[in-house]
């Protein structure tokens, strides 16, 4: 089995718990990760966003005063931006059927529920790498393709009546828990 070589990697890690940060922190240099940045919270992500080449965004879910999905929503759709594709995981211990949708519906590109554990950490780091999705525009969205499977045998007219774009290489509202394992 092949490899993957983090080291040229760039992680901004955003959370206002230190000790999250500290646990994510080594776990991704265990992988090799040697480019971390880390703000705790999304004003203090923006800046160091605006000031450094950034390849993938950790962020979570619930901090003050900008959380995490309102600095998703300004990635994706800010013209500030530097980089509107780069993918972003979104992490929290609030992961229920809304946080889930609301975060898809602002673009990011894996969720992740804690407790996290290293696999999961690093599964959402290799799917990033290794299965990059298509970024689709709408009227209402923008951000990678929320479908996981694609139906290569499906007839008829696609919902979303948008077209994919292929820039990156190759519903309800019930407070339900969901297992970490199911999330996203």
């Amino acid at each position: 089995m092949e490899t993957t070589d983090l080291r040229a990697l760039s992680i901004l890690l955003i959370d206002d718990n230190a000790n999250m940060r500290r646990v994510i922190t080594t776990i991704l240099k265990s992988a090799g990760v040697r480019k971390i940045y880390e703000a705790d919270d999304g004003l203090g992500a923006l800046r160091i966003f605006q000031s450094k080449e950034i390849d993938i965004i950790f962020t979570d879910l619930v901090m003050h005063p900008v959380d995490g999905l309102a600095f998703v929503k300004w990635v994706r759709t800010s013209t500030a931006s530097p980089n509107r594709f780069v993918p972003i995981i979104m992490m929290t211990g609030h992961a229920t059927q809304r946080t889930l949708n609301d975060a898809r519906m602002a673009g990011v590109t894996e969720f992740l529920a804690k407790p996290l554990t290293a696999r999961t950490v690093m599964h959402r780091v290799n799917e990033i790498i290794n299965n990059p999705r298509p970024f689709v525009q709408a009227k209402e969205y923008f951000g990678p393709c929320r479908r996981r499977r694609i139906d290569h045998d499906f007839v008829g007219v696609d919902r979303r009546g948008e077209v994919p774009i292929d820039v990156i290489p190759k519903p309800q509202d019930a407070l339900v828990e969901m297992d970490p394992e199911d999330v996203y």
